[in-house]
């Protein structure tokens, strides 16, 4: 005996304005009695300060109270039967009702301490003595068509340069005495849809390089209290350039965005969702295979970098 649920979307991707539809299928061997199929669903924000990210006061705290977005339950079918065999029950339910035209949803997002995340539940009462049914499953929401901007003309590209003097921290000495120098352009507001680009060229580098990468973080921030806790992770790498590249070419940067693991900017009052990049260039030095296991903040004579705040939106 068994029950799932199956969206009518293959990609679980729906708007807050669409219903929300698909089937129960409920396999059993015998006819059961039940005294109603009921479907919730249930959106929130999701908040946690860990230690490593705030204060001994704080981290007492924990999970912060969710904030609830949409908690909606409907009866599919009343009290009856469901004959043996497979059954498919179809539902449907709108996910923003036409008179709550306050409700926020924000997009599905799975970040370290902030996750937004929307769930559609199915439970099949069967009284006393026998256990419920249940299946739970995620979907997936994104912005509605009418809330997207239009996609940027043109979007807005940041020039950037990097060299000894942008490094807050020493780098090896053969560069310094004999010159290290990368220039590049890279786009600052972007598409969920389309990917980060831009360029760099290796003007000069006394150092043969090991690799260049870029790196996308996350910068999650949650008001707790009258105090603004913020902690930066890291959610991809991806490789520009193996080994040292040749000397003012120019390297194409193409990087997609992950799904789930980003969002549009969010700005919220309790909460905000931001995201940088970050170009890394790793030079080729003995120290590098000494320290293996550093500590990747504590800064590294062979590694250069340069952090550029990165605006993600939803675009039609």
């Amino acid at each position: 005996m068994s029950v799932e649920l199956k969206l009518s979307r293959s990609n679980r991707i729906y708007r807050p304005s669409e219903a929300l539809e698909g089937k129960i299928v409920v396999k059993t061997q015998s006819s059961i009695s039940h005294y109603g199929i009921r479907l919730t669903v249930k959106g929130s924000v999701n908040l946690q300060v860990r230690g490593g990210s705030a204060g001994v006061v704080e981290s007492f705290y924990g999970v912060i109270k969710p904030i609830p977005i949409v908690n909606r339950t409907i009866e599919v079918k009343s009290s009856g039967k469901i004959g043996s065999g497979t059954s498919e029950i179809p539902f449907s339910v709108n996910l923003r009702q036409r008179d709550e035209n306050l409700e926020r949803f924000y997009e599905t997002f799975h970040g370290a301490n902030i996750s937004i995340q929307y769930l559609a539940t199915v439970d099949i009462s069967r009284g006393y003595l026998h256990k419920s049914l249940s299946a739970t499953m995620e979907l997936i929401v994104e912005s509605d068509k009418a809330d997207l901007l239009q996609r940027p003309l043109s979007p807005e590209m940041a020039i950037f340069y990097i060299t000894q003097d942008t490094q807050r921290h020493p780098l090896l000495p053969e560069l310094k005495s004999g010159g290290f120098r990368v220039t590049g352009k890279i786009c600052t507001q972007c598409s969920l849809s389309g990917p980060i680009s831009g360029e760099l060229t290796v003007e000069t580098s006394a150092v043969p390089i090991h690799s260049i990468d870029l790196q996308l973080f996350r910068v999650e921030s949650i008001l707790l209290g009258e105090k603004i806790v913020t902690e930066t992770s890291l959610v991809q790498t991806t490789q520009i350039a193996d080994g040292d590249v040749c000397r003012n070419m120019t390297l194409p940067i193409y990087v997609i965005v992950p799904r789930l693991l980003t969002c549009p900017t969010t700005l919220a009052g309790p909460f905000s969702v931001e995201f940088k990049v970050a170009i890394v260039i790793s030079f080729q030095s003995e120290l590098s295979k000494l320290h293996k296991k550093s500590d990747p903040k504590t800064p590294r004579l062979w590694l250069a970098m340069e952090t550029l705040p990165l605006e993600l939106i939803r675009t039609k």
